[in-house]
């Protein structure tokens, strides 16, 4: 598939020239097409690092949400599907793309903006799932919040190096939130 490829040689440039000096023109080339083409399928260099940090999670979030149970709460249903795409994230590749992604503050924004719209596509899939306009603003919150939670999850699966399954940090993030705060 081209945007595959094209995402491959870009992330291959990125690593072997660094980021600022990995050119469009140059990772068109490497994935053997033209400019134009490259447009065609992204917008720019940071979407070749957002295809491979989240590559098919976001085209998958909302179908996987809606294959869960409405008799099950949001959160449960959120959870279920967290835990089913978290093995997504788990490449060399992606973990290339998120250790660039978080070295630059212009990419780091770009990555946070990604994570703004994912907790949309989640709240949509709520909204298709529970429909009673009454409680979109609760399942906004979850929406929010279950995406939150997989930001920990990473975030700790960094610091621990991948020690255990991502799935694993899901689960434990996702538990936080049952237990009562103490303050």
């Amino acid at each position: 598939m081209t945007l595959d490829r094209i995402a491959e040689e870009g992330l291959r440039l990125f690593v072997e020239n660094g980021y600022d000096a990995t050119t469009l023109d140059a990772i068109a080339a490497a994935a053997g097409i033209s400019r134009r083409t490259f447009f065609y399928y992204l917008t720019s260099k940071e979407d070749v690092l957002l295809a491979h940090e989240s590559g098919k999670f976001p085209r998958a979030l909302r179908s996987t949400f809606l294959q869960q149970s409405p008799r099950q709460s949001p959160m449960a249903a959120a959870r279920k599907t967290l835990l089913a795409l978290a093995s997504l994230y788990e490449n060399k590749e992606s973990i290339l793309a998120d250790r660039i992604l978080r070295s630059i503050e212009a990419l780091r924004l770009r990555k946070e903006a990604q994570l703004v719209q994912m907790e949309e596509v989640l709240a949509e899939a709520m909204y298709e799932m529970w429909p009673d306009p009454a409680r979109r603003a609760v399942l906004r919150l979850e929406a929010m919040v279950a995406m939150g939670t997989l930001r920990v999850a990473k975030e700790q699966w960094r610091q621990e190096e991948a020690a255990q399954p991502l799935a694993h940090y899901v689960d434990r993030a996702f538990d936080l939130l049952d237990r009562p705060s103490k303050r």
